[in-house]
């Protein structure tokens, strides 16, 4: 891939924003992501994804709705998930949401399949968390069936048997494109060469460098398994400000409590200031000026060999005034940016 095709896109998780420091109520969230959308695709950005979650503060839990109301309002612009929770999504549901969406967009349709990080689906649709895993194979298995096959036949333990079924709205041939999210499990980086599946990195803590491995071994596997090359993405956070301390200090406020009751949570490290500027430097947290956050994509880019970066824009109630201001600058200045980077590294290679 040439470095003009390098891909950016944003990632949301539907998290409520504020407005003159009054949070904005669920349904002006909602209206805001789809605004965002549309400033996204005016600023130049390849791709915009909306997550899938079920707790407080979070409004993305019916994301095909809100991908096909931005589909109405774009022209261009991707539409992708990050990530569906697979393991408590049917299939075949979930096969009839995006082929509609695809539909809609006309062809814009893509996605993120993950197993979950937050698992509060899994008692709400009554599944049970001891079937994590064979869950999510055996649903990746179908929903694969249903986007490459005409029409299907299959059984199964989690759901009913299909017997000659054939969906509609048909996707395109092949499917749309379906991504593996990874949060560091190399068994799903096997899983994704398998099926021949791009590979979305969640990166949210320490070194992005230390996936090296895996990128290694999914090119390996994918070449062993007789799949064509695919292509290698990283989700991170961060936000992007005029200068480099409005962004650190914005972050810094509204990042903390949240880390601080994840911490509490689930029992990891407590978010000192020390470790916040350490992922500033080296690690996974893409915070600052244009060029602080060029820079640091492109050698990430380079480390991983990436083809697409997505960067997680909001987190609970940040200013939808430094929402949009990410939007502009990430692709106004730092897309272009980080194409002229890689293709001056890749000049002197």
């Amino acid at each position: 891939m040439t470095a003009s095709a390098f891909e950016i896109g944003l990632n949301s998780f539907g998290e409520v924003a504020s407005d003159g420091g009054q949070a904005l109520d669920d349904a002006q969230t909602v209206r805001l992501l789809v605004e965002e959308a549309k400033l996204a695709e005016a600023s130049g950005l390849d791709v915009f994804s909306i997550g899938e979650h079920y707790r407080p503060g979070h409004v993305d839990s019916a994301t095909p709705v809100l991908l096909s109301a931005v589909a109405t309002t774009t022209e261009r612009i991707r539409l992708g998930t990050s990530v569906t929770v697979l393991s408590t999504n049917d299939p075949v549901r979930l096969y009839h949401d995006f082929s509609t969406l695809d539909a809609v967009s006309n062809g814009r349709a893509q996605l993120v399949l993950g197993r979950a990080s937050a698992t509060e689906s899994f008692p709400l649709f009554g599944y049970d968390l001891a079937d994590y895993e064979p869950l999510f194979e055996e649903k990746l298995e179908l929903f694969m069936r249903l986007q490459r096959e005409e029409t299907v036949t299959w059984s199964g333990t989690f759901r009913a048997p299909l017997t000659e079924q054939r969906l509609r709205p048909r996707m395109r041939p092949g499917g749309i494109p379906t991504w593996i999210g990874v949060g560091g499990s190399p068994h799903s980086v096997l899983r994704a060469a398998r099926y021949g599946l791009p590979l979305m990195l969640a990166v949210v803590g320490g070194r992005p460098q230390r996936f090296t491995a895996h990128v290694d071994l999914f090119h390996r596997a994918l070449q062993e398994s007789g799949h064509d090359p695919q292509p290698v993405g990283q989700h991170s956070l961060g936000l992007v400000a005029d200068t480099d301390e409005e962004a650190v200090e914005t972050w810094w406020r509204y990042w903390q409590p949240v880390v601080a009751a994840l911490a509490e949570e689930r029992g990891f490290y407590k978010p000192t200031r020390e470790r916040f500027e350490g992922e500033l430097d080296h690690g996974a947290l893409f915070v600052g000026s244009p060029e602080t956050v060029a820079r640091k994509i492109a050698k990430v880019a380079r480390d991983l060999r990436l083809n697409r970066f997505d960067l997680k824009y909001d987190i609970m109630h940040l200013p939808r005034q430094a929402r949009a201001r990410t939007i502009e600058l990430l692709g106004r200045e730092v897309a272009p940016r980080v194409r002229e980077l890689l293709t001056k590294e890749s000049a002197h290679v």
